[in-house]
């Protein structure tokens, strides 16, 4: 039988896919068949550092006594009771989760200061996480803060918590950084096992009629995968981490980019929820039949042929398939009007 076992942060993985943060996994039953179905790992929902200052009952009274210091961020925080899991129902969860499947459950977190990040860091590993996954969330809203300052305030971050636990730390990043190659290369440094590309920010709408500004949830399409393929490649041997690719994952032949584009693993939520988890038993089983159709004894055989240093024409992730892609275009719309 083809082998599709994989490393991913210093972890022997039986496959490819990885659950990624979902309320599915609140539910021990879910994870146990999320193993059944072929989950090589679940990385848990992400625990808010500002979740825990909410725990506190003063706080909470304090806060609801007016929000002017803190309109723009604790406008969008539910009621402390909405909240679906607790900090120390969040830790045990990790044990439960532990003690009730064989394939490594990953925290996340998703944390704002650097003293939050590294006790919680530290207490996900000691109720038993095989690995962390932190949220980081880098939005640009004060035209005093530069790019670098950013960067800068996320690389300390991550070296703080990196150097307060032995368990493997991957950081999920989003699209707007500048140069990704450069800052992944400093995340290593940092103590970063790995990279997930992208993070799905949530998008807020518009209603028109209101006047107001809601918070919006969509399921991701396959469309969704482009920049994270493009991305992956480029990073692939330049980037001595691994590589995870989350967003757009819906099918085998989405892993398959994936990993042919330099990831470890894919990383697949919206596919879940709208086929349910056996979903992922039909992925592999079509995963492994092309791989057998196409003669591979390994699913890693295939990692990174797509990769930017693998093809011998690097147009394609450069200006050159901007230009080529205009200009095919334009031609095809000038042949259309004739």
């Amino acid at each position: 039988m083809t082998d599709l076992s994989i490393e991913y942060l210093g972890m022997n993985l039986n496959g490819p896919i990885v659950v990624a943060s979902t309320p599915l996994s609140e539910s021990i039953d879910n994870i146990r068949r999320m193993e059944d179905a072929g989950a090589s790992a679940v990385v848990l929902t992400s625990l808010f550092e500002e979740q825990l200052a909410l725990e506190s009952r003063a706080l909470d009274e304090d806060l609801s006594r007016g929000t002017n210091s803190f309109a723009e961020s604790l406008d969008f925080l539910p009621e402390l009771s909405d909240y679906r899991m607790t900090h120390e129902g969040y830790l045990e969860h990790i044990r439960c989760a532990r003690e009730a499947v064989q394939i490594p459950i990953m925290a996340s977190l998703n944390g704002a200061t650097s003293g939050g990040w590294v006790r919680l860091a530290k207490e996900m590993e000691q109720a038993g996480a095989n690995a962390i996954e932190l949220n980081t969330f880098a939005l640009a809203t004060d035209r005093a803060q530069t790019s670098a300052a950013i960067e800068l305030q996320l690389l300390e971050l991550i070296s703080s918590v990196c150097s307060a636990v032995k368990v493997p730390v991957a950081v999920k990043l989003s699209q707007s950084f500048t140069s990704l190659p450069h800052l992944c290369s400093r995340l290593e440094d940092a103590g970063a096992r790995g990279v997930v590309l992208f993070n799905r920010f949530y998008q807020p709408d518009f209603d028109i009629e209101t006047l107001e500004v809601r918070p919006t949830l969509h399921f991701s399409t396959p469309s969704e995968l482009l920049p994270r393929l493009h991305w992956a490649a480029i990073l692939y041997g330049h980037f001595k981490g691994h590589i995870a690719i989350t967003g757009g994952v819906h099918s085998a032949e989405d892993v398959l980019k994936a990993v042919m584009a330099g990831g470890t693993v894919a990383m697949m939520v919206s596919a879940l929820h709208i086929h349910g988890i056996g979903h992922i038993a039909r992925v592999l089983a079509d995963l492994r039949y092309w791989l057998n159709k196409h003669e591979y004894a390994s699913l890693a055989e295939t990692r990174g042929c797509l990769s930017r240093r693998s093809v011998p024409d690097t147009s394609p992730y450069d200006r050159g398939n901007y230009i080529k892609t205009l200009s095919s275009y334009s031609l095809r719309q000038t042949l259309t009007a004739f």
